[in-house]
């Protein structure tokens, strides 16, 4: 293989040209990009994941205290709403794609991601019915799944197209800043809107969220004159699907002769293969994302059965999620002002894929670091403590011993997910970028269903559960050592794939 291949050198592929215009006028040619829509685009990314994570960080303690749901069956909810706020993204893009545009698509999502917010804020206001509590939560969820996932298929390509007429290192900066926006956003979440909803009421702590989207979409609102937008191609599955179909998926070139009746050009069939080349990488991804996913789900379930005392009553436990963000917001800065930098001047910039496969490593070590804290923790139970009227059997030992494996999560995700959104932003054909985003976001959704399904599994298979509702009779340590066998299995067959 060449060492121009795309798939291994992302950052030198020669790109389409693309058709570009003003979002409301006709204007077809290339135009520098407006720093003003630029920052719009970030700062709207920044509040929808200040709101999700506000959604997401303490919502199996929420679960727990205000619908009296158990242990396991909250981290079912949290894994179920995370993996579906990520499936939705690719059913966004395609409606971007072939109807309604970016621009129209993340509006509109706006507004339904806003009346999901309103259902939860309402939901956790003190005096309602059991029942009808129950039934604002899960509706409210539905909403917020369909706002989150047509706004994630499409904010991180839109961003993307406003610098990309500045070449490739606009492009990967545009990245990295749009992945730290969401993290700063995700430590606000974790740390002031989670001491709200943890320490005061969780109304009120679902109004901020509220408030924040409102905000948010009002300012991706004032750039609607200024966002550069690609032309409207069409349906790219019609191409695909026929592609397919003409060469019988044997051979792309196949296509050409045996079109039955439609032509195939050149330069549509290398599209086609384009996009069939980048799968096999979004399905590598997903055994990452299912260890991701623990950080939200088993990390937390761990984090109540720790000594958090010396947190005091000022910081929840939800903040220590934030490590992994914090890890970012210095990583990405580091990285981007300095390493790769430096990396290019002495001819050794790794590719995107190489990026990739490192963050998995550093995934493997945090489960690994998460497994043997929960051997040592169980060895001590020795505390009872109340975290928001709930009594929880404890470990005298420091809550903070998570934070190596969070901020390890935290490297990871510098490598593997800001990496993986370039890639695919660079790799995917020009009529399909918001598709393909929507199908790489897929990967985080179907990761924590994932990682359900092995929950499950070795729940059912083994007399005692590893993950029983008090994690204190369980072995959630195999299952932190299982996720890390097989996420460095995973690397394995990745390092494979990403070299043919």
């Amino acid at each position: 293989m060449e060492e121009t291949d795309p798939l291994l050198h992302s950052n030198r592929v020669q790109r389409e040209s693309t058709s570009l215009q003003r979002s409301d006028q006709n204007d077809t040619q290339r135009i520098r990009p407006d720093r003003i829509a630029v920052v719009c685009i970030i700062l709207t990314v920044m509040c929808e994941r200040l709101a999700y994570y506000s959604v997401v960080a303490n919502l199996i303690l929420y679960c727990h205290s205000k619908l009296g749901i158990s242990s396991t069956k909250a981290t079912d909810i949290n894994l179920i709403f995370t993996g579906s706020v990520f499936l939705v993204p690719a059913f966004g893009g395609y409606i971007a794609d072939v109807y309604t545009g970016k621009y129209k698509t993340i509006l509109g999502s706006g507004f339904i991601y806003i009346l999901g917010l309103t259902l939860l804020y309402y939901s956790a206001i003190n005096g309602i019915s059991h029942n009808l509590r129950e039934a604002l939560f899960f509706s409210s969820l539905v909403f917020i799944t369909i706002g989150s996932g047509g706004i994630k298929s499409n904010i991180g390509p839109l961003g993307a197209q406003q610098v990309e007429c500045l070449g490739t290192p606009a492009v990967q900066s545009f990245f990295n800043w749009f992945f730290w926006s969401i993290n700063f956003g995700a430590v606000i979440a974790h740390t002031a809107v989670a001491y709200v909803q943890q320490k005061i009421r969780f109304d009120y702590g679902y109004l901020i969220p509220l408030v924040v989207m409102i905000i948010g979409q009002f300012i991706f609102w004032i750039g609607r004159n200024r966002y550069i937008t690609a032309s409207d191609e069409g349906s790219p599955f019609r191409e695909i699907f026929g592609i397919c179909w003409a060469s019988r998926c044997k051979g792309f070139d196949q296509a050409e002769r045996r079109n039955h009746g439609r032509i195939y050009t050149k330069e549509t069939v290398k599209r086609v293969r384009a996009f069939c080349k980048i799968l096999p990488v979004f399905g590598l991804a997903i055994v990452y994302f299912g260890t991701y996913a623990q950080t939200h789900s088993t990390f937390f379930l761990q984090s109540e059965r720790l000594d958090i005392s010396k947190l005091s009553d000022i910081v929840p436990d939800a903040a220590l999620g934030s490590f992994d963000n914090i890890a970012i917001l210095i990583l990405i800065p580091l990285m981007e002002i300095f390493i790769y930098p430096f990396l290019k001047r002495i001819n050794q910039t790794p590719s995107l894929l190489q990026r990739m496969g490192l963050g998995m490593i550093f995934a493997v070590l945090s489960v690994v670091a998460a497994g043997v804290l929960e051997i040592y923790r169980k060895h001590d139970i020795s505390l009872n403590q109340t975290i928001f009227d709930k009594d929880y059997n404890a470990s005298s030992i420091s809550i903070f011993t998570q934070i190596p494996q969070f901020t390890l999560m935290g490297t990871s995700e510098v490598f593997t997910s800001v990496s993986g959104m370039e890639f695919t932003y660079s790799e995917a054909p020009d009529m399909m970028k918001g598709v393909c985003m929507g199908l790489y976001l897929d990967t985080i959704g179907i990761g924590a269903f994932f990682a359900l399904m092995i929950i499950k599994i070795v729940n059912g298979i083994f007399k005692d559960p590893w993950l029983p509702d008090d994690i204190n009779n369980g072995k959630a340590e195999n299952l932190f050592f299982l996720f890390a066998v097989l996420t460095f299995l995973n690397f394995i067959l990745f390092i494979f794939v990403a070299k043919r």
